[in-house]
């Protein structure tokens, strides 16, 4: 058995779905349709919140960051794709399979940090509304922004080099079409066992310590609703959090999934990783625009106005 470390790697290979390499062009007609809702909805939302200022608020604010997140997940993960279904061409060089794995969690951590802060603004918008405006300010929203950012850069970073200290063997066939953490060590031939501690004890001080978090805002936030005398008080404060509960299920949801599966699924079907990696990996780009623009009025308001005028 032949051992490769970095230096003198060939390249990986990345999977679309077995078995159907013939239908991949026509398979990509659906990720494309995918793509293009979730670049044009989240980059709506980020061009009416820039242009309109009375959607410079905190819960808009953040609510701009969650989509440019998303716009970094989809314009990280789409160039691989469509080379895979379009071009037939699943090599993927052993640097840039890295750094694109890199940017992939980088942003999905990024996701989870900016869920927290805007689950921490509907607990003040809710339980301090008269302090909300000076405990959120914009320069605290700038400085939360660069934590955020340097919090996943920072946690992320060792990744790819401890990947750098592996050896691998041939062939090196992704579960994917895309690169992530779990799915390169598996391949390793040497041991891996820092790697995959290294990886569960980011998920549990970031992802896991997140979720905590964000469940412990809204109980505390249904703790302070339930003590409004007015049930109609209530429902509209209830309200305001619909989007982001939702937001929170579509993140959360695919990410334990896909966790899950790549640590204690290895009897389930090659197709199930498949699926799974591609619903974490589009769902939460695709549907956080459209829950958003379905339950926030004022951004569906605007959006539909600036179309009116084009």
């Amino acid at each position: 058995m032949v051992f490769l470390n970095s230096s003198n790697f060939r390249p990986f290979l990345l999977t679309g779905f077995p078995g159907l390499e013939a239908s991949h062009p026509k398979i990509s007609i659906l990720f494309c349709v995918l793509y293009l809702i979730a670049l044009l909805g989240n980059s709506a939302i980020l061009v009416v919140i820039w242009i309109e200022q009375t959607l410079h608020a905190p819960m808009y604010l953040f609510l701009s960051m969650l989509a440019a997140s998303d716009l970094g997940l989809c314009t990280t993960t789409l160039p691989t794709l469509l080379k895979l279904f379009w071009f037939n061409a699943p090599e993927i060089e052993f640097d840039a399979c890295l750094t694109q794995m890199f940017f992939i969690h980088v942003f999905s951590l990024m996701e989870s940090g900016i869920l927290l802060t805007m689950a921490f603004d509907r607990y003040v918008a809710i339980a301090s509304p008269l302090r909300y405006t000076t405990i959120l300010t914009n320069a605290t929203i700038v400085k939360i922004g660069i934590g955020i950012l340097i919090r996943a850069v920072a946690v992320i970073l060792p990744g790819p080099i401890l990947i750098k200290q592996l050896m691998f063997c041939k062939p090196n066939v992704l579960s994917h079409s895309y690169c992530l953490h779990p799915d390169i060590i598996k391949l390793s031939c040497s041991d891996h066992r820092i790697n995959s501690i290294y990886g569960l004890i980011i998920i549990l001080i970031t992802f896991g310590l997140d979720s905590v978090l964000i469940l412990l805002s809204y109980l505390k936030i249904l703790i302070t609703v339930l003590g409004i005398a007015s049930q109609e008080e209530q429902f509209k404060a209830l309200n305001t959090c619909v989007s982001h509960v939702c937001a929170v299920l579509l993140v959360y949801v695919p990410m334990l999934g896909v966790s899950i599966i790549h640590r204690f699924g290895k009897h389930v079907p090659a197709v199930v990783h498949i699926i799974m990696g591609y619903v974490y990996l589009l769902v939460p780009p695709v549907l956080n625009p459209i829950v958003y623009c379905i339950k926030t009025r004022e951004i569906r308001i605007r959006i539909l106005g600036n179309l009116l005028k084009m």
